[in-house]
């Protein structure tokens, strides 16, 4: 098992903090994707891989219709994906990934959390060098060979494939599949996976740390205040760190 494996293990799963997190940036993301590509999911790749991770956070259909209906609306304001870097205390980098439509606003939010948790925004490309950008796909297990499968999609970019259980708390949640590939590799192996018939159970992007480092309990209390009030902002969509978590 590579370097994805273990930090997708050590975050567990955590991509969205709670339901109504999943479903805020799922309304995002339809936004975005239907001002890009129009509301045709047959025609727009971006919201079929939107709609997809709906349906694996069990979010309505009746919510992904209406939020589709809602992006179409000329008057619907735009959201731009904005990458922020910096410092935690104790030396722990930090990337903080937002959808925004406003840019002033999230900013000054950012900034202020930072601030009061005696951690430092940094300016671009601060950090991020510490990160490697991947993007990953969940297919069903269902009887697929993991070597086999691994063989058909390196010529697409995957680069790392491993078995990942069900959530036994969703009744619709079953075995599945996990690949990684490299962030710009996103289309050929979105379409490569749609060529192939097999099932996109969900799709995001990542920023798996490079280097990560081990702090005391205590100071894990310290840099925990400012990634709480990070997650806690609707606008931030993610938070990675060089904090090496617990297993």
């Amino acid at each position: 098992m590579g370097r994805a494996f273990e930090f997708r293990k050590a975050r567990k799963m955590k991509r969205w903090s709670a339901m109504s997190k999943a479903f805020t940036r799922i309304g995002k993301d339809i936004v975005i994707a239907v001002k890009e590509g129009g509301p045709d999911p047959e025609t727009n790749s971006r919201l079929r891989a939107v709609i997809q991770n709906a349906k694996a956070v069990n979010m309505p259909k009746v919510n992904v219709e209406r939020a589709i209906k809602k992006a179409t609306d000329k008057d619907t304001a735009n959201y731009e994906t904005v990458l922020f870097e910096g410092y935690a205390p104790h030396g722990i980098a930090v990337l903080v990934e937002t959808s925004t439509d406003n840019n002033n606003r999230t900013v000054a939010n950012v900034r202020s959390y930072f601030n009061k948790c005696d951690g430092n925004l940094g300016t671009s490309g601060s950090v991020e060098f510490m990160f490697d950008h991947k993007c990953h796909f969940r297919i069903p297990a269902g009887n697929l060979d993991l070597d086999e499968l691994e063989l058909e999609l390196i010529d697409y970019g995957a680069d790392e494939l491993f078995f990942d259980e069900k959530d036994e708390d969703d009744d619709n949640s079953v075995d599945g599949i996990i690949i990684y590939a490299e962030f710009q590799n996103y289309g050929t192996l979105q379409k490569a996976l749609e060529e192939m018939n097999l099932e996109i159970l969900s799709s995001d992007f990542e920023y798996i740390p490079t280097i990560q480092k081990v702090v005391t309990a205590e100071q894990k209390e310290d840099i925990d205040k400012l990634l709480e009030k990070l997650d806690d902002d609707d606008d931030v969509n993610n938070v990675y760190t060089t904090l090496k978590e617990e297993e």
